[in-house]
């Protein structure tokens, strides 16, 4: 199917990377899992979780809209606008599925969920990550603006859907996945400033000073 152009214009202006805060996180919560194999990275961007995930990752695949320049030359590729199309890749078949800060810019995130676990093996992880609604920053945005932060005009429409830690845990529960856990990257920006909290203020307050939210799940070893 033919990738639109619209899809692509946002994909470049996202520049295909996060923040390290976000892969740490992400890359910490699967090595404490003793999750390690095939990876597919759905909204892969220039690839750099794989730079966090190495140790973690035997075989690597990226899927996006567009295949960003910075992508390493000798990864393997799908490229695919979400929106319209599943992920290019078989039923059962990565042992760990990530989509680092990709969920926000689709329309339909149940749907997309529901395709992470499709590709996952019985017994794979699936880690999703997006922007953290009930921080203090956010919250205080919503307030004063009445838009999440990671939603405001000025991001629109790179960030079309906001979802709140529940609203991940519960679509993962609803598609079959086991051992649902919500974590925080422990990550966050001070209210009208570039500074970030201090880490072990962050840590003893997670939600509330994180820019950034995490699921992850595991796929039933009997799910058909």
């Amino acid at each position: 199917m033919e990738i639109a152009e619209a899809a692509v214009e946002r994909a470049l202006q996202t520049q295909g990377e996060s923040g390290d805060p976000i892969y740490q996180a992400g890359a910490a919560l699967l090595r404490a899992r003793g999750a390690r194999g095939a990876l597919v990275d759905v909204g892969c961007g220039i690839g750099r979780f794989l730079e966090f995930a190495r140790d973690l990752a035997t075989d690597y695949v990226g899927v996006d809209v567009v295949r960003h320049p910075a992508l390493a030359a000798e990864a393997k590729f799908h490229r695919v606008d979400l929106d319209r199309e599943g992920i290019p890749v078989a039923d059962r078949s990565a042992d760990i599925v990530a989509a680092i800060e990709t969920i926000e810019h689709l329309e339909s995130p149940r749907a997309f969920m529901r395709d992470l676990v499709r590709i996952a093996k019985p017994g794979g992880w699936v880690l999703v990550t997006t922007p953290n609604q009930l921080s203090m920053l956010s919250l205080l945005c919503l307030i004063v603006k009445g838009r999440f932060v990671a939603f405001q005009d000025a991001y629109y429409p790179i960030h079309r859907t906001a979802l709140l830690p529940v609203d991940l845990a519960r679509m993962a529960t609803d598609v079959g996945l086991t051992r649902v856990e919500i974590a925080f990257t422990c990550s966050g920006r001070v209210p009208l400033t570039a500074a970030h909290y201090p880490s072990a203020l962050s840590r003893a307050f997670p939600q509330a000073l994180s820019d950034n939210v995490l699921l992850i799940a595991q796929r039933a070893q009997g799910q058909g």
